[in-house]
């Protein structure tokens, strides 16, 4: 139970960070400038949380040379899967770029578990856990499609739209879910890097460390002009620097879920936070955003999603 309650918490935190980041995007212009801050500020916050606990940082060198090569990668993946996002966005919409990568993270959660990779905690893929993940699917559909078709439909009736252009998005959709199971793999890997290093915190400090270089060589590619400016001339909120620390929390919880629970079970329980965190946003318009009411439909999708949570830890 413990283990769901933290789950929860963090999959609230998510979207939390994202609306900070949104806002911070929007102070120094660029969408990976962002990110390299996010991620700077939650590496220096794991820092110090680890030379606080554990009394240091990094391990022994023979590590590299005992353990696989992926167990180093985890930063990367999330690093691929935050860039993903930005740039699917424009592409595909918010409904699909939300839906996709759950889709993936699912997925591959479940191939995870059942195959025991990245050395998990194996937990074969019975017919309950599938028909679970199968719910938390429809709970994700409802909560995010259905409302969002409801909401056009009632601004649009009166109007005679024609059909989007779906040419060319395939490419974008299949980038999805791609990058939803390079999420899950995040996962397993920081897991199991936690277990490697006896210690959760510093295994989080790893991870958010090589996704800060990653960042760095990304900023440094794409050379963003810097800036810092007031949008619409109002002084800088001081919350928005705390995205990095949130998202420090996130992967530190992860770490902290996979041995004890496993992928799936991580991927399905973070993910039921996250929905009610965005439904918690939009409904009260926290951080700035616009102030959306949850509706019926969205609270009957959140409860497929607990529903199908429930399969599969039962299971």
């Amino acid at each position: 139970m413990f283990a769901i309650v933290i789950g929860v918490a963090i999959g609230i935190g998510l979207p939390i960070q994202t609306s900070i980041n949104s806002r911070l995007r929007r102070s120094v212009g660029t969408p990976f400038l962002a990110s390299l801050i996010s991620f700077t500020i939650g590496t220096l916050f794991l820092a110090a949380t680890t030379l606080a606990i554990d009394h240091q940082l990094f391990f022994n060198p023979h590590l590299f040379r005992t353990q696989p090569a992926w167990l180093w990668i985890g930063g990367v993946f999330g690093v691929l899967y935050l860039t993903a996002n930005i740039l699917m966005f424009p592409k595909l919409g918010s409904v699909q770029t939300v839906i996709l990568p759950v889709f993936g993270q699912i997925l591959m959660g479940l191939l995870i578990d059942n195959f025991g990779w990245f050395a998990a905690k194996t937990s074969p893929l019975t017919l309950v856990r599938l028909v679970g993940a199968l719910l938390v699917v429809v709970g994700v559909v409802v909560t995010v499609a259905v409302s969002s078709w409801l909401l056009e439909r009632r601004t649009y009736e009166a109007t005679d739209k024609p059909a989007g252009r779906t040419t060319g998005l395939w490419f974008w959709r299949v980038l999805g879910v791609g990058v939803g199971m390079l999420s899950a793999a995040q996962s397993a890997i920081n897991g199991h890097l936690g277990k490697v290093l006896a210690s959760s915190l510093n295994a989080a400090f790893i991870s958010f460390f090589v996704g800060t270089l990653a960042l760095i060589l990304l900023n440094l590619v794409l050379h963003p002009r810097l800036q810092l400016s007031r949008p619409e001339g109002k002084p800088n909120p001081w919350w928005m620097w705390l995205g990095g620390i949130i998202g420090a929390l996130f992967v530190l919880g992860n770490v902290y879920l996979v041995p004890i629970v496993g992928t799936g079970l991580t991927v399905v329980i973070v993910l039921v936070g996250l929905m009610t965190g965005s439904l918690l946003i939009d409904h009260f318009g926290w951080l700035g955003s616009q102030r959306n009411p949850i509706t019926p439909v969205q609270l009957v999708g959140l409860v497929i999603m607990i529903a199908g949570v429930a399969l599969i830890h039962l299971a």
